[in-house]
């Protein structure tokens, strides 16, 4: 008679029920796995033999045949190892026949008994939860997994020994408790940057539509700077979001204590990043930083530097909010509805062909640095902005009368009115962008000259749509007018090396 336990298999940030059975079998004596684990699964043979043996037990000189089934699913990680043990337990008679019913449990076992933390005890806990069972998971583990719900049974001992006592009646453990939720913390204010009034309202546009936005300039212009003070002006995730967001963080093990953040999350990976680094992937398939960034902000600095097929990896997961990490024997999604900002210097020399300091070898050079960015990646960054160097009379002045907390409160009321709308303007499609962007002739008339010099692609003119509602809901306007459309143009750029005076607007000459 074979003993069983359910526990759970990752794929993306979902949890795929996975039955865990025991059972003797005739032949030589051993202890066998089966069922498509890897290396640390398959290891968990030893760690679970030195377990029992911590709790003075001892496996039976008997085969012993354990099965994850289904066989063809992939299994990855350590969370397999306090499944398997119970399982065995159940089929020793150590745990009563029928104690395991109803239960899934994950947990790593280390040498004397005692249930190490793994990732993904909340999506676990919620996959539990929508079987109809209660969840085992370690004790450092509990307050995450209590965010399941209210309706979640959830077990979170310490030991194996502990977890044995509950089960005989001998010990009660108790329900864990949900950990904390994080408030956004004050982060850098806009007050510390001096000038730059036209990238701070570039900042300010992006962070009400969730747009996509490019800073090109020569170093020490503040462009990360900039960066940096964008989180202090969005708005904090709302519920759910922040059950998304904490579902990715699960899997990538990086919430600690069961403490969720509200704060909208901020990665700055660095320009050597591979492509699984970013998009996500490796032996074992793990998030990259466009999940790991879902709802906040991707921050991408010195951006040509960037390996071009890395970069060009992101071009799906700007539009479709998603990756698909395909593979032979398996398909993983993860959520990245991430707003990209990346900062670029104009040439490899730094100052581009203008100002002090200016490259001897411009244009050339502005054309093959910023060349490495392919077109269709700069074609889905709304606000393409051109930040000068900060002059001395810049750095003279007394800092800005308006910070961080006037910007983020336009922000919030540009955003409840998108929220009213349905969706963020960065997400405008369809028959809900033609609706919320209705152009009055003089406005379609200035889109159409754009188009047709060349200045447009048809997926440029749909942003470029969202961009100017963007605008009008910070004015409060009802509809979209022609002066917003034309700011809207304003921050696209015609192409790599293109000049500061040579955007759409004065290709039009408005």
């Amino acid at each position: 008679m074979a003993a069983r336990v359910v526990t759970v298999a990752f794929e993306g940030v979902e949890a795929r029920r996975v039955e865990v059975e025991a059972q003797f079998s005739g032949g030589q004596v051993a202890f066998v796995l089966v069922g498509l684990g890897d290396k640390a699964v398959s290891e968990s043979r030893e760690r679970v033999r030195a377990a029992f043996t911590g709790l003075g037990l001892a496996l039976p000189p008997r085969r012993i045949v354990v099965n994850l089934a289904p066989a063809d699913l992939p299994k990855e990680g350590s969370h397999y190892d306090l499944p398997i043990a119970l399982a065995v337990m159940g089929l020793l008679g150590i745990l009563p026949a029928d104690s395991l019913e109803g239960w899934a449990a994950i947990g790593e076992l280390s040498l004397n008994g005692s249930i190490v933390p793994v990732a993904g005890a909340l999506p676990a806990a919620m996959a539990a939860s929508a079987m109809g069972m209660g969840i085992i998971v370690p004790e450092a583990c509990g307050p995450e997994a209590a965010w399941a719900g209210e309706g979640a049974a959830i077990l979170a001992p310490r030991s194996l020994i502990s977890l044995v006592n509950h089960f005989r009646g001998a010990q009660v453990i108790g329900p864990p408790k949900p950990g904390d939720i994080a408030e956004a913390q004050a982060g850098p204010d806009l007050r510390d940057v001096k000038g730059q009034e036209n990238a701070k309202r570039a900042l300010e546009i992006a962070a009400a539509g969730g747009h996509n936005l490019l800073f090109v300039g020569p170093p020490g212009s503040g462009k990360s700077m900039l960066a940096q003070r964008l989180p202090g002006i969005l708005p904090p995730l709302t519920a759910p979001e922040l059950l998304e967001t904490s579902m990715v963080q699960s899997v990538a093990g990086q919430i600690a204590k069961g403490t969720l953040n509200r704060a909208r999350p901020f990665r700055a990976p660095h320009h050597s990043a591979s492509m699984a680094a970013l998009t996500g992937g490796g032996v074992r398939v793990k998030p990259g930083e466009v999940s790991l960034a879902h709802h906040g902000v991707l921050f991408l600095d010195e951006l040509p530097e960037f390996h071009p097929q890395a970069l060009d990896a992101l071009r799906q997961p700007l539009e479709t909010g998603e990756v698909l990490v395909a593979r032979a024997n398996a398909h993983v999604r993860y959520p990245a509805r991430v707003q990209l900002v990346a900062a670029m210097n104009p040439c490899k020399c730094g100052h581009g062909g203008l100002g002090r300091g200016a490259c001897g070898k411009a244009p050339r050079c502005q054309r093959d640095y910023q060349g490495r960015v392919s077109g269709p990646l700069i074609d889905r960054i709304d606000l393409q902005v051109d930040v000068p160097p900060v002059t001395a009379a810049d750095l003279s002045l007394p800092p800005p009368a308006e910070g961080s907390a006037e910007v983020a409160a336009r922000v919030a009321a540009a955003r409840a009115i998108q929220e009213n709308r349905g969706c963020l303007n960065s997400r405008l499609e369809g028959e809900a962008l033609d609706t919320a962007c209705a152009l009055d002739e003089p406005a379609r008339a200035l889109m159409a000259r754009a188009a047709e010099a060349g200045h447009l692609t048809a997926r440029g003119w749909t942003r470029a749509l969202r961009l100017a509602r963007t605008i009008a809901d910070l004015e409060g306007a009802p509809s979209v007018r022609r002066v917003h459309v034309a700011e809207a143009l304003a921050y696209r750029r015609v192409g790599p090396g293109a000049e500061a005076d040579s955007g759409p607007l004065a290709a039009l000459k408005i």
